[in-house]
């Protein structure tokens, strides 16, 4: 199957192809750094890394530009209350980001670049704005006349017929249905960062920042923007009106929007005390990968009921994996090759893909690698499955964990290096050799307390990670 995508712009499903040679120009907005990420916008950023992954695996090459956004609103009000400026108050979270998106195993995109980094272009823009007629000056600020745009509203295919010629809104974030001419330059207020540029000192709107970043990076037209369902309307929308008014050319050809997360069957926040980060979850005991492996387990336009039995479950399913991948790499099996098991792994591999290839449906793609499993450990106690078998079944996981990524422990969960593991293994065995069981016990428990479990099997000691 061919790769196909959910357009939001189209509301139609629609193969993919780029429009340049074979490189995937991809904008994701990023976080706001004004605290901790939480597992709403995990969710999102989980969704663009198997995005990401999937379309390597068809052969593309990225070139992929996520935003830090470190001046907006949210930010100014915070860093006021902690008596720091801007640029302190969002290092220690954007270094948080950064640690959380390497703990989840998110690849980092070819480009992350920041706001405050491109306060000179962005005046550009609105000055180029401004010459073509899209913008007003009103109070010293620069506001977007939207009724100069006459398909705005075309993303989140809202009826905006009935917009109020004049109306405005200063902040960044607004109601759905609340479509206004929006501010893409703020005037300096007392006490408020301000940049000295050519249309005046103040600093820009949370929306032409990301139009401004996108087409520095990859261009007047880009291949594919990503991020949450809530950023569809406005900002989204935006982007589309200051872009194309910019350039006259269709700013986004595949729009793709992650669905919300709901926590125990209710919206997450910290008055319901569901709210949570990934250090959160670390700390009751979650491993990265079972927060990875249930973020990612639900297709992305889907609704995704985050819940403490998921984590578990999540766990569950990622121990059965690791216990499979074991046995492949540990156990004697008799010689030769079971054709019919060998077709078993090409049907496998050719259905997890496919599953991939139509809209990212990771929930088919985990039924087929668990469907495999299921089949193969069967074959294996029955003694169907031959030596040259194990190739097909490790090549298999090989391209499930390319995307899934959750088969290696993370490394924080045990301090022992795999060597020292099987140096301790051995002196238990030498202890039990020389009848020094107390020994052997307590190696064992030793390594149990450090998360590594040992298994005896007649092929000899297994042991994981838990």
């Amino acid at each position: 199957m061919s790769l196909r995508f959910y357009n939001t712009l189209t509301q139609q499903v629609e193969p993919f192809s780029p429009l340049h040679d074979n490189i995937v120009r991809m904008y994701t907005c990023g976080p706001t750094v004004y605290n901790y990420i939480h597992i709403g916008n995990l969710r999102t950023f989980t969704f663009q890394d198997i995005l990401r992954r999937v379309l390597r695996a068809n052969g593309y090459t990225l070139d992929h530009v996520m935003n830090i956004t470190d001046v907006e609103d949210k930010i100014i009000r915070a860093a006021a209350a902690a008596n720091q400026s801007i640029y302190e108050y969002t290092a220690q979270y954007t270094q948080a980001f950064l640690e959380d998106m390497a703990t989840l195993r998110l690849e980092r995109p070819e480009h992350m670049v920041k706001a405050t980094d491109h306060i000179q272009e962005m005046a550009s823009a609105i000055q180029k704005l401004d010459q073509l007629g899209f913008t007003y000056p009103s109070d010293g600020s620069i506001y977007y006349r939207i009724s100069n745009f006459p398909s705005y509203g075309k993303l989140s295919h809202n009826d905006f017929t009935g917009i109020r010629a004049g109306a405005r809104v200063d902040v960044d974030e607004y109601d759905k249905a609340d479509a206004r001419d929006f501010v893409l330059w703020k005037a300096q207020k007392d006490g408020e960062p301000g940049w000295d540029t050519p249309i005046g000192c103040g600093r820009p709107g949370w929306h032409i920042e990301c139009s401004v970043m996108a087409m520095k990076y990859l261009g007047e037209t880009l291949d594919i923007h990503t991020g949450g369902v809530d950023l569809m309307f406005p900002h989204h929308e935006n982007e589309i009106a200051q872009s194309e008014a910019l350039t006259g050319k269709p700013f986004v050809r595949y729009w793709l929007h992650a669905e919300h997360l709901i926590v125990e069957g209710q919206k997450m926040s910290k008055s319901l005390g569901n709210f949570f980060t990934l250090r959160d979850l670390m700390e009751r005991g979650y491993s990265p990968e079972s927060v990875r492996y249930l973020l990612a387990s639900v297709p992305y336009r889907k609704k995704l009921n985050f819940t403490f039995e998921g984590l578990k479950a999540a766990a569950t399913s990622i121990d059965r994996l690791r216990n499979y991948k074991l046995r492949l790499e540990t156990a004697k099996f008799p010689d030769g090759e079971n054709p019919q098991l060998t077709a078993r792994a090409a049907a496998a591999t050719q259905s997890f893909e496919d599953a991939l290839n139509d809209d990212l449906n990771t929930a088919e793609a985990l039924a087929a690698a668990f469907e495999y499993v299921r089949d193969t450990n069967t074959a294996m106690d029955s003694g169907e499955f031959l030596a040259a078998n194990a190739a097909g079944a490790q090549d298999f996981l090989t391209r499930f964990d390319s995307i899934f990524d959750v088969l290696r422990p993370s490394t924080n969960a045990t301090g022992l290096s795999d060597a020292e593991v099987d140096a301790l293994i051995a002196s238990r065995l030498a202890a039990k050799k020389s009848r020094d069981f107390a020994r052997a016990d307590q190696i064992r428990a030793d390594l149990a307390a450090q998360s590594i479990i040992l298994e005896d099997t007649k092929e000899g000691v297994r042991w994981k990670r838990q």
